[in-house]
């Protein structure tokens, strides 16, 4: 059973920062991409970033380009998401979440959530003005 659990969230001021974390396991974790969405108060649960099984392609959400960059560790089978100069808007539950094809061709880094098909419970994130 692939089971994945984020950490990291938490308060923060605006233009401050935060690194999320997502810890897998129940599968080879470096033969499948990973992707960060959320869900804000009130609205629907929207892509963030995501991130190759290599590393080597990313894609990001056009809101937080130039502010967030995801990354990952293989051999930590860890994903993160370096998130900076928060802004209010950016609150809300964090996911990570697991593609469901193995080695998707790097160039093509899904920002759809039904390629996705292992969730992480979420972790809150709050961002005051």
């Amino acid at each position: 059973q692939v089971q994945l659990v984020e950490s990291g969230g938490g308060l923060v001021q605006a233009g401050g920062s935060l690194r999320l974390s997502c810890a897998a396991s129940g599968r080879t974790f470096s033969m499948y991409g990973m992707g960060w969405f959320r869900r804000a108060p009130g609205k629907e649960r929207e892509f963030v970033a995501a991130i190759s099984w290599n590393g080597g392609g990313t894609r990001y959400a056009d809101v937080v380009k130039g502010r967030f960059t995801i990354s990952r560790d293989n051999a930590k089978n860890t994903v993160y998401l370096q998130m900076n100069n928060l802004k209010p808007e950016d609150t809300a539950v964090y996911y990570c979440a697991s593609d469901a094809s193995a080695m998707r061709r790097i160039d093509d880094v899904s920002d759809y959530m039904p390629s996705y098909d292992y969730w992480g419970q979420g972790t809150q994130v709050t961002v005051s003005s």
